[in-house]
């Protein structure tokens, strides 16, 4: 496997002082950007004081996030951004650039050669990569790819990486962030959950200084005991990571990946009083105090690149890995906290795949800016490269992901004459409106969804209908029959996987199969 070696930054190659031309000696060439990816787990599109529709919500006003204000105020804000409807696809699809149609890796890993579907009585699941992503090609059920750490590496960025890893099953290499393209692994390992966020319950692990498999956070046994919060955990040992990036004279990639706020729902202190005391519900206090703990973090962070002097030298790229959970452990009616947006969590419903997104490009992307075409999760792989100047590599697998950093510099858009893909041949855990074993498509303002179970479709013009309250397919049967087509094409092109009918065996139908 041949990857190119060296970099070149975007920013520019070199800045030339009169002197230099003067004198005659060689350009001062510019440090490469560092990058930090600030990736929240099960963060909602409106979990956030920073309002990324048209108009500000109930949500915006009680949420309270003043580091993510800070980001925005810096940066660009994208009102359209997708992940996939659950969390290991998404961060396959990030690592790798490719589409969870063509990686396989379409629901959520934990156990080698062990599916997590659940059962349907219609339906048998396809045979997907339930072993996740690896970087080598001898693990049966999963995809090897060469991964965006491992690029960043080889051209001469210290990469870290901190918090959730969620990529390979447990007993594989894809299990460890160091098998994957990271000097430094923090808290990383094969599961997505966890058993506590607090540091007296050990982060999960059912005895002080012990790992637990599969839900105790490892590698942070220092701090059982503590009265600390995971969150802050990660935020202080990523920091020290960046300490040591800065005396090896590197510049840095961040990918910091919390685990909030993904359940269980536990109060981060000092934050959730003030919620309990609005009178929330006690899951919704603890919920609000989770978020405001993620963005204290992201504050942090940013105040540690102001008080080192590097803020101008890095980007910084916000984003959550799936849409917010609505379908159990809240309280209030279900299926309502991503409001305007329909469903949560592991549904091809906006509310489950929309997400929030920030970047901040000091000097480049104009501050308070906003964005509103769409882009999706795969498109950071090579955006990432791009902006750290890597303009020359190679991969083993087929990059579906297009580069946003036209977009971030204001030079076009890239979604024009693009289609958006979603595929989950599967079966969640959860249920709910828009919840179920799906393909989707979005093309211009259309938004088409296949059911595998009945063979039926959904069409919505997203512009006009956000909440996705209107099935237009019977009386736009032209644009619903174009997007089945365009999207049965696809699917079969990536040799998606797709489910079977337990009565016969034989394979479900790809959307361009049925009669409108």
């Amino acid at each position: 496997m041949k990857k190119w070696m060296g970099y070149t930054n975007l920013a520019g190659a070199a800045t030339i002082t009169a002197a230099a031309i003067g004198s005659g000696c060689s350009p001062e060439k510019e440090q490469p950007l560092n990058i930090i990816f600030f990736f929240v787990d099960d963060m909602g599109w409106q979990d956030t004081s920073v309002s990324f529709w048209e108009e500000r919500t109930h949500f915006n006003e009680l949420y309270h996030t003043p580091n993510m204000e800070r980001l925005a105020a810096e940066g660009m804000k994208f009102t359209q951004a997708y992940a996939c409807a659950v969390c290991s696809p998404t961060r396959t699809s990030l690592m790798t650039g490719m589409n969870a149609a063509r990686h396989g890796v379409t629901n959520w890993t934990l156990r080698r050669d062990f599916s997590q579907d659940a059962p349907d009585d219609i339906l048998e699941m396809p045979a997907w990569n339930v072993n996740g992503l690896q970087a080598t090609d001898t693990i049966n059920n999963s995809v090897y790819a060469t991964t965006l750490a491992e690029i960043l590496r080889e051209n001469g960025y210290f990469t870290i990486h901190s918090g959730k890893a969620h990529w390979g099953a447990m007993d594989t290499p894809g299990a460890d962030p160091l098998n994957l393209g990271f000097d430094i692994n923090i808290a990383g390992h094969a599961a997505g959950g966890l058993g506590s966020f607090l540091g007296e319950n050990n982060f999960g692990n059912s005895q002080k200084g012990a790992h637990t498999l599969p839900w105790g956070v490892p590698g942070l046994e220092q701090y059982h005991g503590d009265t600390i919060n995971l969150t802050d955990v990660l935020t202080i040992e990523a920091i020290k990571a960046l300490d040591q990036a800065r005396e090896k004279g590197k510049p840095f990639y961040l990918y910091m990946s919390h685990y909030t706020v993904h359940i269980p729902l536990e109060p981060h202190h000092p934050f959730y009083q003030k919620y309990s005391d609005m009178g929330l519900e006690e899951p919704e206090a603890r919920y609000a105090s989770m978020l405001e703990g993620m963005d204290r973090s992201l504050g942090d962070i940013m105040d540690y690149l102001d008080d080192q002097g590097i803020a101008d030298n890095t980007v910084i790229l916000f984003m959550s890995d799936n849409g917010g959970l609505s379908a159990s452990h809240r309280a209030g009616v279900p299926h309502t906290h991503n409001w305007p947006l329909s469903s949560g969590k592991g549904s091809a419903y906006e509310g489950g795949i929309r997400v929030p997104m920030i970047a901040s490009w000091p000097g480049r992307v104009e501050p308070g800016s906003v964005d509103d075409d769409y882009l999706i999760i795969e498109d950071y792989f090579p955006s990432i490269l791009e902006i750290a100047g890597i303009k020359e590599y190679q991969t083993v697998q087929d990059v579906d992901g297009i580069s946003f950093v036209p977009r971030l510099l204001q030079e076009g858009t890239t979604d024009d004459d693009r289609n958006l893909i979603w595929h989950y041949p599967n079966k969640w855990g959860g249920t709910g409106p828009g919840i179920g074993t799906t393909s989707t498509i979005r093309s211009g303002d259309w938004k088409l969804i296949y059911w595998y179970k009945d063979q039926q479709f959904e069409l919505y013009n997203i512009k006009e209908d956000i909440g996705e309250k209107n099935n237009l397919a019977g009386r736009e049967p032209g644009t619903a029959e174009r997007l089945a087509s365009e999207l049965g094409e696809y699917l079969r092109k990536v040799n998606a996987h797709r489910p079977s009918f337990k009565a016969t065996g034989g394979p479900v139908p790809w959307p361009d199969q049925i009669q409108h």
